[in-house]
């Protein structure tokens, strides 16, 4: 695995994404600010076991499993202050933990179940090419879905995204006006009993 490719990738990819674009703090250190936001995100995701990535790092996915316990209030604080301080300042911060606890409460509260964080595809491996980057990781993620018996549950603000998700199995749960204007889309995808 090479980490400071993957954070690379996860930071241009993270410049493309509506929500990401909106509380990234715009200053002289925009991309120094996506870039510790791609870190952050990596380095839960390797400390969860949730990162999925294919052979030459061009698409990765950050894939939670959940179980309706969180890491515990005092670490989550730090780690949103640390983020308000090098991400998105405190007002864009505030704002996003408002919309973010929205999102969450789509969600399950209880139970197990598989949450899709993250899944960006770099722009030269999107498409239909030989390397079937999207279709492979799909697979990785259907397949870890049918061992546990747990349901994947992801959200969007890309319209093209949310299609491509339903032409994968997804089924979408609910639209919603986004405070942006535009609209999320959250889905479910369950898989086959085994």
């Amino acid at each position: 695995m090479n980490k400071d490719r993957i954070i690379k990738n996860v930071a241009t990819l993270l410049k493309e994404i509506p929500t990401s674009m909106e509380v990234v703090k715009d200053d002289h250190k925009k991309d120094e600010r996506f870039n510790y936001l791609a870190k952050h995100m990596v380095e839960k995701a390797i400390k969860r076991d949730a990162l999925i990535t294919c052979d030459d790092d061009s698409g990765i996915a950050i894939f939670f499993e959940e179980n309706g316990h969180t890491e515990g209030f005092w670490s989550e604080l730090l780690g949103d202050l640390k983020l308000a301080l090098n991400v998105t300042g405190l007002k864009k911060g505030l704002k996003a933990l408002k919309t973010q606890k929205f999102v969450k409460q789509q969600r399950p509260n209880s139970g197990s179940y598989l949450y899709c964080w993250f899944w960006g595809i770099l722009e030269d491996a999107r498409g239909v090419t030989d390397k079937k980057t999207a279709y492979k990781m799909k697979d990785i993620m259907f397949s870890i879905a049918k061992e546990k018996q747990l349901p994947i549950y992801a959200e969007t603000r890309i319209r093209r995204v949310s299609i491509a998700y339903r032409r994968y199995g997804f089924k979408l749960l609910k639209e919603w006006p986004h405070p942006s204007g535009d609209t999320m889309y959250f889905m479910k995808y369950t898989p086959e009993k085994n």
